[in-house]
């Protein structure tokens, strides 16, 4: 049994627009998620260690003003495009696009004001809350109408992602939510004693920009091969990483599967990710440096965090090789996430 609650959070500041942001409680036996109206934002979710005892295992702020001001996209639903187009620029049907430069010579996660920094329009589910937003034509220099729809269902320790979208005009679109994970409770020094899989047998090496090379490279005999669970602070030091931020390649079918799974030993939590999408990117909060102050005023450092986004590849707008990330007119865009909570 779900129930859902909702609350005041906070007014944008006026500069923002103003506008009432609102809080959706969602709450099984398991598991107890918040999410925001501004940028469909996961503020917090309470999991179960083995003994029972709950902890938020997600980062963020305690308060709206944490998330008016900038951060690295905590919890937010991210969009029109995921992750990084090179030089902010696409040619579709012979007209070229330029889009805002937010991340050095690129543009990420749908430019200065993407999905995550605006206000969705909220309606209550029985088991969870569902945002709608029209994105308008040349809005961050995307063409076309958007309509899009993201919702949020909760059943036990189940958490479902579904983003749908319709468009006027051809455009890109590939949309995910931008949560960054502690298993052992957010404000935990490093997630080190983490254990982690993907289930991928390629990804994507990536240029000094991080955008991908175009190279479609085996993980086999490399420290990005995550197909047997590794400990991620061994992992990084044996391979000498500095961290992930990397597009893993999954199996290219429409059907859910498993994608990933995180494991953390000490409160026997897991994470399993399943996914519609073609793509995850694996994310070790490396730009994290202890300069934010989040909940409970407790600050983040480095690899403090992990993100397992879902998604299409990056730049794929400008690989043709890569899976189609063009939605048309009278076509729908779909996909489904399932972050799945257990504690053994």
């Amino acid at each position: 049994m779900t129930t859902v609650r909702r609350e005041a959070f906070g007014r944008m500041p006026r500069e923002e627009g103003g506008g009432e942001v609102e809080k959706f409680i969602l709450q099984s036996d398991s598991v107890k998620v918040e999410i925001l109206s501004l940028g469909c934002i996961i503020a917090a979710l309470e999991t179960k260690d083995r003994d029972g005892k709950f902890s938020d295992v997600v980062l963020g702020f305690d308060t709206l003003e944490g998330y008016t001001r900038k951060h690295p996209f905590f919890g937010a639903v991210v969009g029109r495009v995921a992750n990084r187009i090179a030089k902010g620029r696409f040619t579709m049907d012979g007209k070229e696009y330029q889009l805002f430069l937010n991340n050095g010579p690129n543009s990420l996660h749908g430019g200065a004001r993407g999905f995550d920094k605006v206000l969705w329009s909220p309606q209550v589910l029985p088991d969870g809350v569902r945002f709608f937003r029209l994105s308008p034509d040349g809005e961050e220099g995307y063409p076309g109408d958007l309509k899009v729809w993201v919702t949020y269902t909760l059943s036990g320790g189940k958490l479902a992602i579904n983003y749908q979208a319709q468009t006027s005009k051809t455009t890109p679109i590939s949309l995910t939510n931008h949560a960054y994970f502690n298993l052992a409770g957010q404000g935990s020094r490093d997630v080190y004693d983490h254990e982690i899989s993907i289930e991928a047998d390629s990804y994507l090496p990536v240029d000094d920009t991080k955008i991908p090379t175009g190279e479609v490279a085996a993980v086999q005999g490399t420290g990005f091969d995550l197909r047997q669970p590794v400990e991620l602070g061994k992992h990084l030091q044996k391979f000498h990483l500095d961290g992930f931020d990397h597009n893993f390649c999954l199996q290219q079918v429409q059907s859910p599967r498993l994608v990933a799974r995180v494991r953390h030993p000490p409160t026997g939590r897991t994470m399993e990710v399943h996914s519609t999408q073609p793509g995850i990117q694996f994310y070790t909060g490396n730009n994290l440096d202890g300069s934010l102050k989040g909940k409970g005023a407790i600050t983040y450092p480095k690899h403090s965090a992990f993100c397992l986004e879902t998604q299409n590849w990056p730049d794929a707008v400008n690989k043709p090789h890569f899976p189609n990330v063009l939605l048309q007119p009278g076509e729908e865009y779909n996909h489904t996430t399932w972050l799945v909570f257990n504690a053994a």
